[in-house]
């Protein structure tokens, strides 16, 4: 969630006072809409747990799962891994090594001493793709997942060379996130215990309404909301400066890394300009436009989400095949 998300989770609330029938109506319609991920799916796949322990102290949680050809799969701000979950069941299916991660701060890592900064976020993509022996992967991002990927191409060329294939940028940006005079307010904002005492309550998931597209099923919105509870208020914060300031245009420009980039023309926190604005930057990279989709790619559409992954992927070796 960004500035303009934070925006509409007040105007959300807002209507709610107004219009507590009208909602509940709308509450019943979003319970009734098919969810593309299976009750299995939303948990993360069974694979060896890890802890990934970063230059500055970290200690990030990590999943690996599979074998085959490696994914590496970064989430969202007041995200965890398990928003990835329904991908990397997809993508366990097609023959694949999925790696997780949760980014510092977040679900089970800590912070480090080095805090909250976007050069921190490639750094930690980074000692995730050492110390999981990554080679020839490819390295999506969701949202602030999506920075990390980028933080990791500008910033750590030597690694990419040696250990990145392919990148996929999946509803996020490189810049443009700042609201100048209001960032301090949002930041207070998103840290409040006003916020949380909105989302906790019975309807609370609807102050989330505007981080998925125009077909709206519940369960996403409560995953969204209870991640957004569950992280704490200085990690939401933090993060959400850090987005404020991030400007990673410079180191983008040369990049030679195969590359896609998709997003929803819902999407209301990393619009398609922004999307538009990074396939222009990267001169290899092929951007993807989902009609009626929001910010939540990876559970709104992992059919989808998975599918780009995989057409950048290096294909599984077949048993009994050798490696050309």
């Amino acid at each position: 969630m960004s500035r303009r998300g934070i925006m509409i989770t007040a105007a959300v609330a807002g209507a709610a006072v107004g219009g507590a029938a009208a909602l509940q109506r709308a509450d019943a319609r979003w319970a009734r809409t098919p969810n593309p991920c299976a009750p299995e799916e939303a948990l993360l796949p069974p694979g060896e747990r890890r802890t990934v322990v970063t230059d500055d102290g970290a200690r990030l949680a990590a999943t690996v799962a599979g074998e085959g050809p490696t994914v590496v799969l970064s989430h969202c701000w007041t995200g965890s891994r398990e928003v990835w979950s329904p991908v990397a069941h997809r993508l366990l299916r097609r023959g694949h090594r999925v790696v997780l991660y949760d980014q510092r701060g977040h679900g089970s890592s800590t912070v480090g001493d080095d805090g909250f900064a976007i050069p921190r976020l490639g750094a930690d993509l980074k000692a995730v793709l050492e110390a999981t022996e990554a080679r020839d992967a490819v390295v999506a991002g969701h949202s602030m997942g999506g920075m990390a990927v980028q933080s990791l191409l500008a910033h750590h060329r030597p690694v990419v060379r040696e250990r990145v294939g392919g990148a996929v940028l999946v509803a996020t940006a490189a810049s443009g996130l700042s609201q100048g005079a209001r960032d301090h307010r949002l930041r207070r904002m998103v840290a409040s215990r006003a916020v949380e005492r909105l989302l906790s309550r019975r309807l609370g998931h609807a102050a989330v309404r505007g981080t998925v597209g125009r077909t709206v099923c519940r369960e996403h919105l409560t995953t969204t909301r209870d991640l957004f509870l569950a992280c704490p208020p200085e990690t939401r914060e933090g993060w959400l400066s850090a987005m404020q300031r991030m400007d990673l245009r410079a180191g983008l420009r040369d990049l030679e890394v195969p590359a896609a980039i998709t997003v929803g023309t819902r999407d209301v926190l990393t619009p398609v300009s922004r999307a538009r604005d990074l396939a222009r930057l990267l001169p290899h990279a092929r951007l993807e436009v989902h009609d009626g989709l929001g910010h939540m790619l990876p559970i709104e559409a992992p059919d989808e989400v998975a599918g780009l992954i995989l057409e950048i992927a290096p294909r599984p070796v077949a048993p009994g095949a050798h490696a050309s």
